[in-house]
Formats: structure tokens, C-alpha cells, sequence
């Protein structure tokens, strides 16, 4: 086995293709082509991974598996470079440059400072906004082009998570509703979303309470239901795909009372703006405040 070799389960979490996925490919495309080790667990080199994170976003595209798994990487790059649009995109805001070298230098001590004099200028609302959402999208493209590690990626969503629940736990308690009960979904192991969707929140008087993440849906609607919540939140990552994402929303509308709002974000969601009956869909931090606004002025 070659020190490389990535397990199923950081690959499924790195990757968002689930096991039973990569099971099945294996079997019908004779791709991906795992190692195994000493206990006889499938183990990926780190060149397969890199080019199963292309599959991933040509499906996010819509491409069928049949079409492109087992293709050459050179294959599965043109195909992403063919579906770019032709208008130039727009340039990255000033700090991604000079953050995303220092993290590729792990230099965390130095990247959460830079990070807290920004919110300190910016203020936590338009931080969010502003730089972490930018550098969440920097981050994630350079990770999918291989240019920084997984190490880095979590370096990073460290520091940024440290930054944000000491600010947000710093702000002065209020008793506005409504109440808004935070959570990930099974199998979405991302919290940072949560986080900023809460950054958002929390200076508008909002109670926010987080349960983590990957909570059983049946849990989320009993604790929802137990605490007399007026919100559920759930966030899904880009490393979730949109169709599972769309199905676990409807089993959770169905399973909560129906006075209880059920807002959903991430970039999973970013296309399925109408996911399912009974669901706001919120495809952009700028949307936390006119939901936010609509709830207040009138009956869930």
C-alpha cells in the first residue's frame, strides 16, 4: 500500500460520493481501482481521488456516470473547461490571494489574526459576507484543482470556526424571536455553513441553538417539537450532492409540526431554489435577512 493511500471514508467525506458509489463504479466501469490494506480495506491512491473530485463536479453538471466514469483525466478536464462560461469571472476579492498563502504555508497564528482584523473592521455580518463566504469558494476550487490538501482545507475551516463562535458567543443575550434550532443532516459533516448562516443571525437578536451535526432526522423534529422552536436550519455542503440533499428535506418537512419553519442553505441547494413543498430555500447568505424579515412581519 502506497503511504498515499486514502480509505473509503475520508475519500466518501472528502469527495461527497458516497461508499456504496464508489462500490459499484468499481464494479460496472472498473473505476475507481482501490489498493487494500493490512486489514483488507479498500485504500485510494491520491491520484484517483484527484480525479474523482472531477467526476464529482461534471455530475453536479448533470453528466451521467455512464458517460464519464473511467474517462481520462484530460477527458473529464475538457469537459469542465468546455462548461465554463464564456464571460471572464469576476475578479477575487483582495484578501483571498494573501490568505490562501498562508494557509498554504500553515501559518494558522497568523491567518486567525488577519482574519480577526478583518472582522474587527467589517463588523460580523458584513465579515461573513464579504471574505469567509469568497474564501470558502477560493478554498473549495483550489482544493477540487488540487492545489491545496485536505490539511490546508481543514487548517483553515479551523481558524475560521474558532474565530466565529468566540464572536458570536461574545454578543449580548437576546429574547427576540424567533427561536432558530441549527443542525446537519446524516452524513454532512460540514458545520461551518451553520456557523455563518448564525453570524447572520445572532446580531439581528436571534436565538440560535446548534444541535452539531449529522443529527438522525427523527431527532431533529422531536427536539424542534420538545423546545417549542419556531425555526429548524439545516446547511448542506458542496460535498453533499443536491438529490439526497432534496430527499432528506422532504422526510424532515413531513416529520415536524407544521408551524414549524424549515429553512435550508449551502451550496448543495444552490440550484434548488424550489427543493421541496414547505422548504425556504436560502441560495445565498443575502437571503437570511429577507427570510428573517418575512417571518417577523407575519404567521410562519
Amino acid at each position: 500500500m502506497k503511504i498515499s493511500a486514502i480509505p473509503i471514508a475520508a475519500v466518501e467525506r472528502d469527495t461527497g460520493i458516497p461508499k456504496d458509489t464508489l462500490r459499484v463504479w468499481e464494479r460496472r466501469y472498473r473505476f475507481p481501482r482501490p489498493e487494500r490494506d493490512s486489514k483488507g480495506e479498500r485504500v485510494y491512491p491520491a491520484d484517483q481521488v484527484e480525479q474523482l473530485r472531477l467526476l464529482r463536479r461534471l455530475l453536479d453538471q448533470g453528466h451521467r456516470p455512464g458517460s464519464i466514469v473511467g474517462a481520462a483525466q484530460a477527458t473529464l478536464l475538457a469537459l469542465l473547461e468546455a462548461a465554463q462560461p464564456d464571460t471572464p469571472p469576476a475578479p477575487a476579492a483582495p484578501h483571498v490571494a494573501p490568505m490562501l498563502g498562508l494557509i498554504r504555508q500553515h501559518r494558522s497564528a497568523e491567518l486567525y489574526a488577519t482574519l480577526h482584523q478583518l472582522l474587527t473592521k467589517s463588523g460580523l455580518q458584513h465579515f461573513v459576507s464579504t471574505v469567509v463566504a469568497p474564501l470558502n469558494e477560493a478554498i473549495g476550487d483550489a482544493w477540487l484543482r488540487g492545489q491545496i490538501s485536505v490539511a490546508e482545507e481543514h487548517l483553515y475551516t479551523e481558524q475560521v470556526q474558532n474565530l466565529l463562535r468566540s464572536t458570536i458567543s461574545a454578543l449580548s443575550a437576546s429574547a427576540q424571536p424567533p427561536r432558530v434550532l441549527m443542525t446537519t443532516v446524516p452524513g454532512e459533516e460540514h458545520v461551518l455553513g451553520l456557523l455563518m448562516a448564525e453570524a447572520m443571525l445572532a446580531p439581528e437578536g436571534v436565538q440560535c441553538t446548534s444541535l452539531g451535526v449529522q443529527t438522525p432526522l427523527a431527532d431533529i423534529a422531536s427536539s424542534a417539537r420538545a423546545g417549542a422552536f419556531d425555526i429548524v436550519a439545516v446547511s448542506f455542503s458542496a460535498a453533499f450532492a443536491a438529490r439526497p440533499a432534496v430527499a432528506a428535506l422532504e422526510q424532515l418537512r413531513a416529520l415536524l409540526d407544521p408551524r414549524i419553519a424549515l429553512w435550508a442553505g449551502g451550496a448543495a441547494l444552490r440550484h434548488k431554489r424550489k427543493a421541496a413543498d414547505g422548504v425556504i430555500v436560502l441560495t445565498s447568505l443575502t437571503d437570511i435577512a429577507p427570510a428573517l424579515a418575512a417571518w417577523r412581519a407575519g404567521p410562519p
